[in-house]
């Protein structure tokens, strides 16, 4: 497990000096080793070995599938997809949690913080967002936002705070991504939150260790 840890490390630091000088070919060749690290990661920790490992397994794959689909620039409708699919994987980790089992108290409150955020996101984003981009965006940060309260929900049954780490590193990496996208593309977008979203895969492939 170690291996692929180190594996998604390096390629990270590779991906994000493609990324600084704009290096098309380098980008291709770190950002999927870097994505089949944290797989590689939760397969080696027994991932295939239960259910709840299973479901996380899914998850990081159709992660994979939207890193890939996001390094394409300019490209809309392979945008889309790549959007598509990491709203594929919210939705599998949020299955994987209430697999793992959850508490109704925790994901309740978890709810109730995350109204004023998503709020706030949204009306930070709307004015930017071209039409056919608004529905999408819309239920991706509905999606997210339940995938977080679900991670939160976990906490009630074998808790780990890792579960709960992971998914509000994922949600802010998701921010550096939207505002890249539809406010101001510039690298400083990526430098926060590659190392981030890598983390929170790392931290998610770690905490199927039985």
């Amino acid at each position: 497990m170690l291996s692929f840890q180190v594996l998604t490390t390096i390629m990270v630091v590779g991906l994000l000096v493609s990324e600084y000088i704009e290096n098309e070919p380098g980008k291709w060749i770190t950002k999927p080793l870097a994505s089949t690290g944290f797989i590689g990661a939760a397969w080696m920790a027994g991932a295939w070995e239960s259910p709840y490992g299973r479901g996380v397994l899914l998850a990081l794959g159709l992660c994979w599938l939207g890193d890939v689909l996001l390094i394409p620039v300019k490209k809309p409708g392979i945008f889309k997809a790549g959007i598509f699919s990491f709203l594929l994987g919210h939705i599998a980790f949020a299955v994987a949690f209430i697999i793992r089992g959850l508490n109704g108290t925790y994901c309740g409150v978890a709810v109730i913080l995350l109204i004023l955020p998503a709020r706030i996101i949204l009306r930070w984003l709307s004015p930017s967002l071209p039409a056919e981009m608004r529905l999408p965006v819309y239920a991706y940060i509905l999606v997210i936002s339940v995938m977080v309260a679900l991670a939160a929900g976990t906490l009630g049954n074998n808790p780990t705070l890792l579960i709960p780490l992971g998914a509000v590193l994922f949600f802010c990496s998701d921010l550096s991504v939207a505002r890249d996208r539809f406010i101001t593309p510039d690298f400083i977008n990526r430098f926060w939150g590659l190392p981030m979203y890598y983390a929170a895969q790392l931290i998610f492939a770690a905490t199927v260790i039985s």
